[in-house]
């Protein structure tokens, strides 16, 4: 591609090979995915990334036999297109028993089954697919794996060097104000004094210098903070191997002004060490007192 172009890929194969999977990890990648597209409108997909430019730099179709007879034209437009250089194909495969479990396992017919067995309509459709298969760049043989080493395989393509796998949100908030509810993971400061009830302090936050150094100079911070982080390193580490995508540590104390504010600030610093982790602060109550 050009160098004012951006990545374009098609992927396809064999129903029940896993492209639900991978299209979910192209998108968890921040890649623009658009499912079941009609092979005819591939050109001008092409044609409008290319002029979305820095809006659309990557883009992902999705083309398969859904598309009905639709897709008897996918190859020549395939070729057309991969004939200039525009477009990298991926093509998924299983071997036929497995898909014939992957099927019966979600209870739903072969697109190509129509009057026969599952069995015919992956035969008929290994044929249909047989010269895109070919002309593929990349193949991905899903037969051993299950849909987490895929995504996994996914990253290891497609991911760029250095990304972050893992995007984690750190959050401070007030306890009396509620527990956030889209947390993974809840640390509760109110082990610590409470900056609240020093008059020069009471007006200031944990942002303001004067509030973090006492809090993390207080009994048990430094403990907590070591101790925290080394106890989250293996479960965000965990989470880039099972390619959960995003998580959210919450870190509370009574109004969410003082103690976590600062805690979190310290905690996210921290872990932004990780590698492949990707760090993002929000103090959820702050201001609200």
């Amino acid at each position: 591609m050009s160098a004012d172009q951006g990545e374009f890929l098609i992927v396809t194969g064999m129903s029940g090979a896993g492209r639900s999977t991978v299209a979910n990890a192209l998108e968890d990648l921040g890649w623009y995915v658009v499912d079941n597209l009609p092979p005819q409108m591939l050109r001008p997909l092409l044609d409008l990334a290319n002029l979305g430019g820095a809006a659309l730099p990557k883009v992902a179709a999705v083309v398969d036999v859904r598309g009905r007879d639709l897709f008897d034209g996918f190859p020549g437009v395939a070729r057309a297109l991969r004939e200039h250089g525009s477009v990298q194909v991926v093509f998924l495969d299983a071997v036929d028993d497995v898909l014939v479990r992957r099927f019966e396992s979600v209870r739903r017919p072969h697109p190509l089954q129509g009057d026969g067995t599952l069995l015919d309509g992956i035969r008929t459709e290994r044929t249909r697919v047989a010269p895109l298969r070919e002309a593929a760049d990349i193949i991905i043989d899903t037969s051993s794996l299950n849909v987490h080493q895929l995504a996994t395989k996914v990253n290891e393509v497609f991911a760029e060097e250095g990304a972050a796998r893992h995007k984690l949100t750190v959050m401070s908030f007030g306890f009396k104000y509620g527990l956030p509810s889209d947390a993974d993971l809840v640390a509760d400061m109110r082990f610590l004094p409470n900056p609240f009830w020093i008059d020069e302090l009471r007006g200031s936050t944990g942002l303001d210098s004067e509030v973090r150094d006492y809090v993390l100079t207080r009994d048990g911070a430094q403990e907590f903070l070591d101790a925290y982080t080394a106890a989250l390193r293996p479960v965000l580490e965990g989470y880039q191997r099972e390619n959960k995508s995003h998580s959210m540590v919450a870190i509370g104390c009574t109004g969410g002004k003082h103690r976590s504010v600062a805690m979190v600030e310290e905690l996210a610093a921290r872990l932004g060490q990780i590698p492949g982790v990707a760090v993002t602060v929000r103090h959820r109550d702050l201001g609200r007192e």
